[in-house]
């Protein structure tokens, strides 16, 4: 395989890592949905480049649901949410801007160290983007943990499983029908995120997680 096409896999997955980071360092609501609109263009390319250098068609599906789906549909829809909502623009975090990118980049060092050790005989291609795929994972969860605002945790939770579909596809991807129904599967969750989001809006009259945990001590 040559050279300049492993270079652009992982310059796409390496982007995505980068992207991870810029969403833990958003501290304004709106900025964080339209990095995350970046994070799934940046993945509809990769998985595109993927299904390319791999030769498997099915992928190009997988990058065309990504596109219409992460990258149009979900922030549009997610700006309308907040919109609605009316909630305010700037994000709380549980640690500081400083300390969380370090333990972005404590998270990404241990997932280059244990996936290429774990990994020591895997395709070079395929063992690297695994390792940038474990990162993608972890900063999302990362940026769930971090944050105190149900919408940021929501797209933290879909970068997360951007990292997944990244994996997969690195991997020598995965059945069209599996990922159809993990593409619907993800949808279906946004949805019904959304209804709670107007619920818990309606009936707490915010969106914070840490004002729920002081109601619900309040209740008791």
């Amino acid at each position: 395989m040559p050279n300049f096409v492993i270079d652009i896999a992982h310059m796409l997955a390496g982007g995505l890592v980068l992207l991870s980071f810029m969403m833990l360092y958003q501290d304004r609501l709106y900025a964080l949905i339209n990095v995350f609109a970046l994070h799934a263009l940046v993945l509809t390319l990769s998985v595109a480049w993927q299904a390319y250098i791999q030769n498997a068609p099915h992928l190009y599906v997988t990058a065309a649901i990504a596109l219409v789906f992460k990258t149009i549909v979900i922030p549009v829809a997610l700006h309308k949410i907040i919109r609605r909502l009316g909630i305010h623009r700037d994000l709380e975090t549980a640690l500081g801007i400083g300390p969380t990118m370090l333990a972005g980049m404590a998270l990404v060092a241990l997932s280059m160290v244990l996936m290429l050790r774990v990994t020591p005989e895997a395709d070079p291609l395929a063992r690297e983007d695994l390792a940038f795929s474990l990162s993608v994972v972890l900063l999302g969860l990362l940026t769930m943990v971090t944050r105190r605002n149900a919408v940021s945790q929501v797209i933290g939770f879909m970068s997360l499983e951007n990292g997944l579909v990244l994996a997969a596809a690195g991997a020598k991807g995965m059945p069209l029908v599996v990922e159809i129904s993990v593409a619907f599967s993800i949808l279906i969750a946004f949805i019904v995120i959304g209804v709670f989001l107007f619920r818990i809006r309606e009936r707490f009259d915010t969106v914070d997680v840490s004002a729920l945990d002081q109601f619900r001590g309040e209740r008791r």
